[in-house]
């Protein structure tokens, strides 16, 4: 079983990191991201409420994407692990997660931070936004997020490492080099 968390700037690679993982481990890639846009695409009311928010570079509220972890961990297809991308992004989230995972009997396995340069990551956002027309990723947009990111998430890292469950690994150069290194950064504590 395998219960893990990609941590990471926006544009780190978690999300495409995830999927790839996901078909290794044979686990679940959950991310907050890939349900936010569905229900932007859809014109849900929380769609409508979740563009506001990624509009303005800022992140989408506790209570919205507590509860909506909370039922995706919950479905049969999790039970036997997940790959959390793009969440928890907070000390508060990590709390949460914490109780969600003690109500069910389990813990995380594992914490991988994918790390990058920033000003790489603005290039990298800034060219997925004109290939994919994404109006969430605009330059002064991406660089909000970075600060965002730096000021609320990068403590998680943090939090993760006192626990001894956190495991950096180099988000730059092709993706199955990124791949390879989130593998051998798991199987490093096999054994």
């Amino acid at each position: 079983m395998s219960r893990l968390v990609l941590l990471g700037p926006p544009g780190a690679g978690k999300g495409t990191q995830a999927k790839l993982l996901s078909d290794r481990l044979g686990i679940p890639a959950i991310s907050t991201g890939d349900i936010f846009r569905a229900n932007v695409a859809e014109r849900t009311d929380l769609g409508r409420t979740v563009q506001e928010y990624l509009d303005a570079g800022k992140y989408v509220p506790d209570s919205v994407t507590n509860a909506m972890v909370r039922d995706r961990l919950a479905q049969p297809d999790a039970a036997d692990g997940f790959i959390l991308d793009g969440y928890p992004r907070t000390t508060d989230q990590v709390r949460e997660l914490d109780d969600m995972l003690a109500v069910a009997g389990v813990k995380l396995d594992r914490v991988l931070e994918i790390t990058a340069d920033p000003d790489e990551l603005v290039r990298r956002l800034t060219k997925r936004a004109q290939v994919e027309g994404r109006s969430d990723d605009t330059e002064e947009v991406v660089r909000t997020r970075q600060q965002v990111y730096a000021e609320q998430t990068a403590p998680l890292v943090a939090v993760y490492s006192e626990r001894g469950l956190l495991r950096s690994v180099d988000g730059l150069g092709e993706v199955p080099e990124v791949t390879a290194r989130l593998l051998d950064a798991l199987a490093s504590d096999a054994g």
